[in-house]
């Protein structure tokens, strides 16, 4: 038996038709990416526009995913809201939104309270409890879907907008189609109207 060393696999192969086979993968991986007809990515690119997303995040989600973004999980630390009555700041840019909104609310905020005023901001949306960190995976998951299961959304149709790791974890733990940090949502270049 021989001892594995430093260069033991001895590099590329040498053996006859090694650069043509590179070749014909490489045109083959080339070929299975899709070239999409100029008018289903300019549908893509309004479509990004219309949820507030860069088109690159909304390519890369659907891709992912294989299905259109349909829904968004807000945290009350993505809308700026840490009080009961506080007014967000960022409640606005959600007006135009071609999407539904849903939101989890951490404690001691209520989340009927959190639900009226964003209504008294022209902004309706579904709003529940959010999981405590400590929770389980299988509570965290729970607590997360229940809001969408009652809005009728597909789980992974829905992005989550938040700003913590344990915001972040909500959409693996659901299995929704991923996380984007509200700062990169909320900026002036993708929500402007």
């Amino acid at each position: 038996m021989t001892r594995a060393h430093i260069g033991h696999n001895n590099g590329p192969t040498m053996e006859a038709g090694f650069a043509f086979r590179k070749h014909a993968w490489t045109k083959a991986r080339a070929a299975l990416l899709p070239t999409l007809p100029i008018e289903i990515l300019r549908t893509r690119v309004k479509r990004a526009q219309a949820l507030g997303l860069p088109y690159k995040t909304y390519a890369s989600v659907r891709a992912s995913t294989g299905r259109d973004v349909v829904g968004f999980l807000f945290s009350n630390n993505a809308l700026r809201m840490l009080r009961d009555t506080q007014p967000s700041l960022r409640a606005h840019a959600l007006k135009h939104i071609d999407a539904t909104c849903t939101a989890l609310v951490h404690r001691p905020l209520s989340p009927d309270t959190f639900r009226d005023s964003l209504a008294s901001q022209g902004l309706h949306i579904t709003t529940a409890r959010a999981p405590h960190f400590a929770q389980s995976w299988s509570d965290i998951r729970a607590a997360v879907q229940a809001p969408l299961r009652a809005a009728d959304l597909p789980l992974d149709g829905v992005l989550v907008i938040g700003d913590t790791t344990h915001e972040r974890d909500w959409s693996m733990a659901a299995r929704l189609a991923g996380f984007l940090p509200s700062d990169r949502y909320f900026t002036a270049e993708h929500t402007a109207r």
